[in-house]
């Protein structure tokens, strides 16, 4: 069976155009669509990089001052390590690396981690009976993951994550649970019908629409301590 679809501070805006540039160059553009998915991921990173990049421009202009050095660089670190999530959230959006043939889900699940950039501490994952093993063969199963776990990574407050994989009758559920997370802004971001116009909930929304180009579905549920689950089922084939 397989998880399958049906049928420096002067060169920072040139490394932005380039950024773009390259995302746009890697990036479907399914005609069927009103707006793509690459149409919208280039038209977040425009509205969201602004001022982080300004930011990051005007202080790294300013390191030569010695008496606020420790703020300037505490300033240019937290916009860089946004920058960086922000990233994360365009490379699963736009596409995962494909690769020729299937994979086993483990390893996609340990390359969806990896691109996530949620730390290891914070991060349980536990397979069914036999959801290890099960077949891989559509990338948009990695985009789906990573994103879901970037997004616990950039809006959980450290809070921990559990990622559980489980084998059922003609499914497989792919269950991301975490506490503290807002319920009623996530299912806004899932239920959109568009994309948004930056990067607030723009891996959610990639999350639905390639959940349901795979013939699969979403459930949520809350825990009796709060926890909010999200699971992603997908037809195994």
């Amino acid at each position: 069976m397989t998880l399958a679809a049906d049928t420096h501070p002067a060169t920072l805006p040139g490394l932005f155009t380039d950024l773009l540039r390259v995302v746009r160059s890697h990036l479907p553009h399914p005609a069927a669509d009103p707006v793509s998915t690459g149409d919208a991921l280039v038209r977040a990173l425009c509205h969201d990089m602004r001022s982080p990049l300004a930011a990051l421009e005007s202080a790294l202009a300013r390191l030569e001052d010695d008496d606020s050095r420790p703020e300037l660089l505490d300033l240019a670190r937290a916009q860089a390590q946004h920058l960086a999530s922000m990233l994360r959230t365009a490379n699963a959006t736009g596409g995962a690396a494909e690769r020729a043939g299937t994979r086993e889900l483990a390893d996609v699940v340990r390359a969806s981690v990896a691109a996530s950039g949620l730390p290891d501490h914070q991060l349980r994952v536990e397979f069914g009976d036999d959801a290890a093993d099960v077949a891989v063969a559509d990338a948009r199963v990695q985009r789906i993951l990573t994103n879901l776990l970037e997004n616990a990574h950039r809006h959980g407050r450290g809070q921990p994550v559990r990622l559980r994989a489980e084998r059922r009758v003609g499914w497989v559920d792919l269950a991301v649970t975490q506490p503290g997370v807002p319920v009623d802004r996530v299912l806004g971001h899932l239920s959109r019908p568009t994309p948004p116009v930056d990067l607030s909930g723009l891996g959610l929304w990639s999350v639905q629409r390639q959940t349901r180009e795979l013939g699969g579905r979403l459930a949520w549920s809350e825990g009796l301590d709060g926890a909010f689950t999200l699971v992603v089922r997908l037809p195994d084939r």
